[in-house]
C-alpha cells in the first residue's frame, strides 16, 4: 500500500533526522529556539533537544529529536519527531505524515495532516518487568547511564572504522552498498547463515582451546569475523546514508559523508529500546550478508581457478 510504504519511509527519515543538519544551515538548532514568525518562510527546520515555534510557512520538513515543536502555520512536507513534544495547533497544515516515535503528540481540532498521523508510544513496547511500579523498574537503575556509556563509546569506535574504511576503501564501500539495493534478501540470508557458521566455529574453537590447536583456530575465526563485520557494517551505514541523502534531494553524496550519515542513523535507531535492539541484530546481518555475498565489494569469484597467463613457447 502507498500509504505503508510513505509510513516506512517516513519512519526511516526520522530516526535518519541528523542528515538535515548537511544541508538546513540557520534552520538547524541544538539546545536552542527557533522562531518562524507569520509572514516568514524557511527551507527546513531541525532541532536537537531544542524547541521550534512555527507560525509561518516550512516549505519541505521539520525533524525534531527531543526538545518541542510548536506548529501553528504550514510545512511543505513532514513534521517527524524522535523522543519529542509535538504540538499541532487549529490553523496547523501539514502536507504529508506527522510520525511521533516516542515523546508526545498533541493535535487540536482543526489541524490539518495530509496524509497519515502516525505516533508510537515507546513506554508501552517496553515490558512490565522492565518498567515496574511507579516508574520504577529496569531503566530507571543505575544501569542506564552505563549503558549509555557504552552505546557511546561504541558510536565513537564505528566512527573511527567508518573514517578508515569508506576513506580507504571507497569504490569497494560504493560496489558493496549497491549490492544491498539490488540483492536485499539473498545478503540478509548470506547473513543469517554466515553468522550460524561463525558462531558454530568459534565454539568449536573454544572447546578446543583445551588443547593446543584451538587457540590459533579461535584467533583466526574471531578475527575474520571482526573483519567481516567492519566492512559490512561501513557499506550497511552508506547504503542507509545515501538512501537519506537522495531523500532529501542529493543524489551523489561522497562515499565517506554517506557512510557517517548512515552511522548517524543507525547509531540513533540504536538508542531505542526495543525496536533498537531488534534493528541492530537485523543490521548484522545485513552486515556479514553483505561483506560475504559481494566478497568485501569486489564480487570476485574467490573459488575460479587463475588462469596461467603465460604462453607455452614456440618452436
Amino acid at each position: 500500500m502507498r500509504k505503508t510504504s510513505s509510513l516506512i519511509a517516513v519512519g526511516i527519515v526520522a530516526c535518519l533526522g541528523m542528515s538535515a543538519v548537511a544541508g538546513y544551515g540557520q534552520g538547524m538548532s541544538l539546545s536552542r529556539d527557533i522562531v518562524v514568525a507569520v509572514g516568514e518562510s524557511q527551507e527546513s527546520v531541525f532541532i536537537l533537544g531544542g524547541s521550534a515555534v512555527v507560525d509561518g510557512t516550512i516549505k519541505k520538513s521539520v525533524v525534531a529529536l527531543g526538545g518541542t515543536v510548536t506548529i501553528t502555520g504550514s510545512v511543505g512536507d513532514s513534521v517527524v519527531g524522535i523522543g519529542a513534544e509535538i504540538i499541532l495547533k487549529p490553523t496547523a497544515k501539514v502536507t504529508k505524515d506527522v510520525v511521533a516515535i516516542g515523546g508526545k503528540l498533541v493535535r487540536e481540532a482543526g489541524s490539518s495532516v495530509g496524509n497519515d498521523t502516525v505516533y508510537f508510544d515507546l513506554g508501552r513496547l517496553v515490558p512490565g518487568f522492565m518498567r515496574g511500579s511507579g516508574g520504577k523498574g529496569f531503566f530507571s537503575m543505575a544501569l542506564v547511564p552505563l549503558i549509555l556509556i557504552i552505546k557511546l563509546i561504541t558510536f565513537f569506535m564505528w566512527l573511527l572504522m567508518t573514517f578508515l574504511i569508506a576513506g580507504v576503501f571507497p569504490k569497494q564501500v560504493v560496489a558493496a552498498s549497491a549490492q544491498i539495493r539490488k540483492s536485499f534478501w539473498p545478503i540478509v540470508g548470506t547473513g543469517f547463515l554466515g553468522l550460524i557458521i561463525f558462531t558454530g566455529l568459534i565454539l568449536v574453537s573454544a572447546l578446543l582451546v583445551l588443547i593446543l590447536i584451538g587457540i590459533p583456530i579461535l584467533l583466526f575465526v574471531t578475527v575474520a569475523a571482526l573483519v567481516l563485520r567492519v566492512f559490512g557494517q561501513v557499506a550497511v551505514y552508506h547504503f542507509f546514508g545515501q538512501s537519506l541523502a537522495r531523500a532529501f534531494g542529493k543524489q551523489n553524496p561522497s562515499p565517506l559523508g554517506a557512510s557517517l550519515l548512515g552511522l548517524v542513523l543507525v547509531s540513533f535507531v540504536g538508542f531505542i529500546p526495543v525496536i533498537g535492539l531488534l534493528f541492530s541484530f537485523v543490521v548484522s546481518l545485513m552486515a556479514f550478508g553483505t561483506a560475504l555475498f559481494t566478497k568485501f565489494g569486489t564480487t570476485a569469484n574467490w573459488f575460479a581457478r587463475k588462469q596461467a597467463s603465460a604462453q607455452p613457447p614456440q618452436e
